[in-house]
């Protein structure tokens, strides 16, 4: 949890509480509106240009203050909603924290305060009315805190629950009891359920979700499902105290017909394995049905066996394994599975040995050669995948993929391949996906028209939806469906038949989607264009911040008409939007006939670098979600060397690989920007130069000194023929150039280049100078890795002095600086000097950057170090473990920083005696 205060200057401070107790809070209750203050605002410092979003901040902190609370909690600005676990586990956690806080403030921004002269009256008729009592979601606002205070929009306090309950009884129908506080389980399911009758929501799954907290149950939100099946989620939930704990996200699919001879082979199967768990795999083209099979077989099992737990686990990628078993974990009160900050490797090894304890049925849904390493080999990915699996004959799992050599590695002998449906099944499958009945007279046409359609599951779903959509009849679609199977010809591959029917391409299905995307066109145009854009990007998660709208709502009302044509599965939890892959394909191939594929392309990369943020830490959520569409992008661009746009996201992304430590993909993005910078705008050029120096950097982060060296020193001598030697680029290539030979060891050729780039900056630019204090500090540097102490100790506390001077005690320049020093004195064994300065750079990081900034990680870090050197063994090796732990949250498993830590981290632990993780 995070939560806001402002500091003694006045600054806005968002603190991370994880793994620690969290202080007294107010918390914050309001409708959103279009100009709310949001996490990257105040981390940017950007709180205060929305005017409507600052209000209320200074308004919360305000009365916060005023009740003696010095922190507070604003949805919009202390969740990350770029960050999908984040923003699922808050999901689950809001009426936890509404109930926890110290007081709620209720910002009404339909109700004017009283004025002296007017009467109660006049503002109880706008406090009736406003909007705040028809929201699902305030339900638990109201509910949960024990105080709830309300205030009009010019922060003119109202009253409280207690002394407005009679009002709030009349408004909401809620029970007098219950907005005293009384405890919830004092009434019954059905009554907290009736609160929200007259309540509304933006997704109609939302007025189910709303409930959860109040009926002390957890389940994963699905949307898409519809309000109805979230019922039948939400009864099972409740009922489901009696049964073992299970997490199915989806509810039974009541249009699930045939698969009688797949269902019972399966059942018949599962846990009959004596000696270890049994698996078993489904297998078949997109479109087949192979997840609706799995989740007939999960809900049976749930059914039938009362004792057997049942959990759904997505595998489609690793961030979406481990949310999954982020679920499991909670549901089974894994320990550490509620510590933000507890190794998810470790969480899930003890969520393994919960479920090998237990009768469990699993289903590994979508599981690729990509989900786990994209990079190794699929035996190594089998091999990884195996220690997400329970090993015990109590347990059987279920996986579903459309590959077969996967199936076969992942559960031999017992693999279900499906194809397409019987001609009686696909016909029960269409009847029930009609909201209107087929009649008698239209049977044949029915038959006629899935025929066309290969009885593929996704087609006829489709083929369903855009009929209910349109109002159409079988006959009248069939007649449509005949004039764009022209047009499907074009599409189609130049494959066979065999090959386009195994891949769900055949043309006629093609004219089907070719059919909905023309009805799509002329009930929404803005809508038919998403999908364009859609088809140039990676088909998962699409943010809908790359797609362009009037307004919200028309965006909205867009993603709504391709939802109901079955185009897109809808994500509002996370903002975004999934393309099934056969309409990706096909919306692909499409523009690729009608010659507008690369037009499409150029435009989706101009979104793309319209929303997409620069390299800064504060926008790592955002970029890391929107850069596999930046990859997807550029990598399928048209080659154009004066594509401006191109190169600019290009070198944003190759920015973001880098600061995650994926340095060889970094490099591959690096290598072409420099070579197309060489061609178009020469080797002098200063943008071809940068791309250089950034390559040089990657070579360098990778020990490639060689390489790095070879780089450096054509940028160096370059700007010194172009530019000089005394111009400030000229310096900063040169220091560049003096730290890889420092890096080498070649100290004499690094001392000799960096002097001299002191000396100079010193004379052109002054000794206050940013340039001159940088290159002071890197002289500094160098002599300590010689062991020069008392030259690196001199010249460190010059820079230290100075940067405190210009730049303030608190400013990045000034930190580095006193934990160079720092380490000078711990070299020495200065051991009380180098402590004071290092605790004083790692408290002041963590109160003005915050817990999980890299550079505060790094103060941890190195703190570990200082104590490791004083003997202090077991205060060491706990910061080291913390560190660890917050730098594979924050950074990733990958990076460097991470890795160093935990190669720190085992090699105390083995000297411990320890086992490493």
């Amino acid at each position: 949890m995070r939560l806001l205060r402002f500091d003694t200057p006045g600054r806005l401070i968002l603190t991370g509480f994880r793994g620690k107790p969290i202080p007294p809070y107010a918390i914050l209750s309001h409708r959103w509106s279009d100009s709310e203050t949001l996490i990257e605002d105040i981390s940017n410092r950007n709180h205060k240009e929305k005017e409507v979003g600052y209000r209320k901040l200074q308004f919360t902190a305000e009365r916060a203050a005023q009740n003696g609370l010095q922190y507070f909690w604003i949805d919009t600005c202390c969740i990350d909603r770029w960050d999908n676990n984040e923003r699922s586990k808050a999901i689950n956690s809001m009426f936890q924290w509404y109930r926890n806080a110290a007081r709620c403030y209720v910002f009404l921004s339909d109700v004017s305060a009283v004025t002296e002269t007017a009467a109660c009256s006049d503002w109880e008729a706008s406090f009736r009315k406003s909007e705040w009592f028809t929201r699902g979601w305030t339900l638990q606002e109201l509910i949960a805190p024990v105080s709830v205070e309300f205030f009009s929009r010019e922060g003119q306090r109202l009253g409280d629950k207690a002394s407005l309950n009679r009002l709030l009884h009349e408004i909401t129908d809620i029970p007098l009891a219950a907005l005293r506080n009384c405890p919830l389980d004092q009434f019954s399911t059905s009554e907290r359920r009736r609160w929200v009758k007259n309540r509304r929501t933006t997704e109609e799954e939302d007025i189910v979700y709303c409930l959860l907290g109040l009926l002390g149950v957890s389940m994963p939100t699905t949307y898409g499902e519809g309000k109805e099946s979230a019922l039948r989620r939400l009864q099972a939930e409740v009922e489901g105290t009696a049964r073992a704990p299970s997490i199915i996200p989806f509810s039974r699919n009541e249009s699930f017909v045939g698969r009688e001879v797949q269902l019972a082979d399966l059942e018949a199967k599962l846990f009959s394995n004596d000696q270890t768990t049994t698996t078993l795999a489904i297998v078949g083209p997109g479109g087949t049905g192979k997840s609706q099979l799995a989740l007939e077989v999960a809900h049976r099992t749930r059914l039938n066996n009362k004792n057997c737990s049942v959990f759904w686990m997505d595998a489609s990628d690793m961030d979406s394994l481990y949310r999954s078993y982020a679920s499991v974990a909670q549901k089974l009160s894994v320990p550490g599975c509620d510590d933000d900050q507890a190794d998810m490797k470790q969480v899930v090894k003890r969520c393994v040995a919960a479920m090998s304890a237990r009768q469990c049925l699993l289903i590994y849904d979508n599981v690729g050669a990509t989900t786990l390493r994209p990079s190794g080999s699929f035996t190594t990915q089998a091999a990884d995948l195996a220690d997400f699996l329970p090993h015990s004959n109590l347990c059987s799992v279920i996986f579903t993929t459309t590959e077969s050599n996967t199936a076969e590695a992942l559960a031999p002998r017992n693999v279900t391949a499906l194809h397409e449906l019987t001609p009686d099944t696909a016909l029960r499958m269409l009847q029930n996906c009609l909201t209107t009945p087929l009649l008698n007279a239209e049977q044949q046409e029915a038959m006629h028209l899935l025929r066309e359609l290969l009885y593929l599951p996704l087609a006829v779903v489709q083929a369903a939806a855009c009929m209910n959509a349109s109002s159409m009849t079988v006959q009248q679609y069939q007649a449509q469906l005949d004039d764009h199977k022209e047009a499907a010809l074009e599409w189609s591959d130049d494959s066979s038949e065999g090959e386009q029917r195994e891949s769900g391409l055949g043309k006629t299905v093609v004219a089907a989607l070719s059919l909905s995307m023309s009805h799509v066109q002329h009930s929404n145009a803005v809508a038919a264009d998403y999908l364009f854009i859609a088809a140039c990007l990676d088909r998962k998660d699409i943010s809908l911040e790359l797609l362009e709208a009037a307004s919200p709502r028309a965006r909205e009302d867009a993603v709504k008409v391709l939802d109901k044509y079955a185009l897109v599965t809808r994500r509002p939890a996370e903002s975004s939007l999934d393309l099934n892959r056969l309409v990706h394909q096909a919306l692909r191939k499409r523009l690729q006939v009608q010659g507008r594929l690369m037009q499409w392309t150029q435009r989706t990369i101009t979104q793309l670098l319209r929303v997409y943020p620069d390299d800064d830490y504060s926008n790592r959520s955002k970029w890391r979600r929107l850069l596999p569409h930046a990859q997807y992008a550029l990598s399928r661009s048209a080659t154009d060397d004066n594509d401006e746009e191109k190169l600019s996201l290009t070198e944003k992304c190759a920015l973001n690989l880098y600061s995650d430590g994926r340095y060889k993909e970094a490099e591959e993005l690096q290598m072409q920007l420099m070579q197309t910078r060489k061609r178009v705008l020469g080797k002098e050029h200063p943008d071809t130069l940068r791309s250089m120096h950034d390559l040089a950097t990657t070579y360098s982060s990778q020990r490639r000194w060689k390489e790095a060296e070879e780089l450096q020193v054509q940028v160096t001598q370059t700007t010194k023929r172009v530019l000089g030697n005394e111009h400030p680029d000229t310096l900063t290539s040169t220091a560049n150039l003096a730290l890889t030979y420092s890096d080498q060891g070649r100290w004499k050729e690094a001392e000799e280049l960096q002097t001299q780039v002191m000396q100079l900056a010193k004379r052109l630019l002054g000794d206050e100078h940013t340039n001159t204090l940088r290159s002071m500090h890197n002289l500094a540097f160098m002599y300590t890795d010689q062991g020069r102490w008392k030259e690196a100790e001199e010249l460190q506390m010059q820079v230290m002095q100075l940067t405190n001077r210009v730049l303030g005690d608190e400013h990045p320049n000034t930190l580095s600086s006193m934990h160079n020093l720092a380490s000078t004195y711990s070299h020495q064994g200065r051991w009380k000097e180098a402590e004071e300065l290092e605790v004083h750079v790692m408290e002041t990081r963590k109160r003005v950057l915050g817990e999980e900034h890299p550079d505060t990680l790094s103060s941890i870090h190195n703190f570990a170090f200082l104590l490791r050197s004083q003997a202090r063994r077991e205060e060491a090796l706990a910061l080291m473990e913390t560190c660890f732990q917050s730098r594979q949250q924050v950074l990733g498993e990958q990076h460097t920083g991470t890795q160093s830590s935990l190669d720190t981290l085992n090699s105390w632990r083995a000297e411990c005696g320890n086992e490493s993780p």
